[in-house]
Parts: C-alpha cells; sequence; structure tokens
C-alpha cells in the first residue's frame, strides 16, 4: 500500500463498504450527467443555438469590463482544468478525496465551472466578421458541427467513460481492479496526437459571423488548448517514456498528415 492509500481521510473499511461504493457510484453518474448538460449547452452557447443564453447574448455591459470579466471567467476554468490534471496535485487530492471518485469529482468541477462562465458571460457583440454568401455560411456552421463530432468521437476512441468518471466508479462498485495504463494509439490518434483538442478549435472558429466576444473566447481558449497540451505530454512522457517520445515525433500535434511538431 502506497503513501498516498494510508493517509485517505476514509478508511478503507469505509471506501470497501457497499454503501460507500452504490453512493459513489451514484456520484459518479451524477457528475457524469452535469458534464453531459454542461457540453450540450456549450454547443448551442458557441453557435448561439437554441439555448436561453449564448455568446452573443445577454446584459450589456461596458467593453473594458466585458473584457474583464470574461478573463477572469476562462481563467477560472483554465487554472482549475490544469492544476487538477496534474498528477502532483492528485496526489495530494486524494489524501481527501477516494481515488473511485476523484475523476468524476475532476469533471464535476469542471463542468460547473464552465456553467459559471456561460451564466457569468458578457457578450461583446461589435461583429469582427460576417460571412454574407449563403453557402460559405452554411459551410461554416456544418463544419463547427463537424469539430464538436470529432470531440465525441475522439472521447469514445480513448475509453469515454474512463475519461469522465464512470469507469472507475462502475468497477469500484463491482470490485474491479483498474487495468494499468496501456499506451495506444487508436485510429484518429495515428493522424494527429490530440484530435480532441483539434475538434474544439474547429468548433470555436468556424463561425459565419464572428462577433468581439466569440474572437475573445476562441483566442483565449486556443491558447490554453497550446498550453494544456504541453502540460499534457509531459505528464504522458512521464507515464509511457520513450512509446510517447516516439508517438511525438512520429505523429503531428493537431495538423494531419504535416511532418510532426
Amino acid at each position: 500500500m502506497s503513501q498516498i492509500d494510508q493517509v485517505h481521510s476514509i478508511s478503507p473499511a469505509v471506501a470497501g463498504s457497499r454503501i460507500f461504493k452504490f453512493v459513489a457510484f451514484l456520484y459518479g453518474i451524477a457528475a457524469y450527467l452535469v458534464f453531459f448538460v454542461t457540453i450540450l449547452y456549450a454547443i448551442g452557447f458557441v453557435m448561439g443555438l437554441v439555448v436561453p443564453k449564448t455568446i452573443d447574448t445577454g446584459t450589456a455591459t461596458p467593453p473594458v469590463e466585458a473584457v474583464i470579466v470574461n478573463l477572469l471567467l476562462m481563467s477560472l476554468f483554465a487554472i482549475q482544468h490544469s492544476v487538477m490534471a496534474r498528477q502532483s496535485f492528485k496526489a495530494w487530492w486524494t489524501q481527501f478525496v477516494p481515488k473511485p471518485v476523484e475523476r468524476s469529482t475532476y469533471v464535476l468541477l469542471a463542468s460547473l465551472s464552465l456553467l459559471l462562465l456561460f451564466w457569468q458571460w458578457r457578450p461583446m457583440p461589435a461583429v469582427i466578421w460576417e460571412v454574407q454568401d449563403p453557402d460559405l455560411a452554411v459551410t461554416l456552421v456544418t463544419l463547427s458541427f463537424a469539430g464538436w463530432v470529432l470531440v465525441f468521437i475522439s472521447t469514445y476512441m480513448i475509453n469515454h467513460f474512463e475519461l469522465f468518471g464512470l469507469h472507475q466508479v462502475t468497477n469500484h462498485l463491482i470490485g474491479k481492479e483498474a487495468a494499468p495504463a496501456r499506451f495506444k494509439t487508436p485510429l484518429l490518434y495515428n493522424f494527429v496526437r490530440h484530435p480532441i483538442y483539434l475538434g474544439f478549435i474547429i468548433a470555436f472558429w468556424a463561425a459565419p459571423v464572428m462577433t468581439a466576444g466569440h474572437l475573445l473566447f476562441a483566442a483565449v481558449t486556443t491558447l490554453y488548448i497550446f498550453v494544456g497540451i504541453a502540460l499534457e505530454e509531459r505528464d504522458l512522457i512521464d507515464l509511457f517514456g520513450d512509446d510517447y517520445r516516439q508517438y511525438k515525433q512520429r505523429v503531428s500535434m493537431l495538423i494531419p498528415w504535416r511532418r510532426s511538431v
């Protein structure tokens, strides 16, 4: 048993009890449902579809205030999302949060920070560009949808349910030990190392009408994606060593068939 396992705030007897396992399972499902609602709202928020508040709607505020508030909201998500994903934070965090629900807790807090962003986002409606050609506008909307589809497809290729915590709480419920992490590159991961991030970039930038607020959101999230990739790949090299170094040399980061960078 590792030192981290020994200092869990919940004793092994409690963590292994049937009641705790069932509660942890329900918690994991609830966290996943919150995530699922959040990602669906995100699609409508960015694309200006269906949802009550989009990236370009809401109470008008002075431009400087809008920029400051929006940057703070995006920074809150970026810090929470990046810090909690680091192995050093997990080693500390799992002293207080049982390992089976650690991923679900991460997913839940990330979802809540995104919901806060949607709620408090300040619109910046000044139009930067607007595509007048209807066929090109439809093409861009279709491309944005394709970006979201790429995000979802890519998560399923690397175990969607493990990525969002359901796999962990299910294994805990049935008493199944988690399998050791294996390095694998299914389908799309043979063309780009980060198809999920590529999908987000496409979804955020393929807009027939680009307002100042949308541009700020797309630019900051794209910058965050590159920072996130650097942090994530450092962790992956620590975990998989030469296997990931060779993969990094062989496969491009985001652009298919481009020489690896």
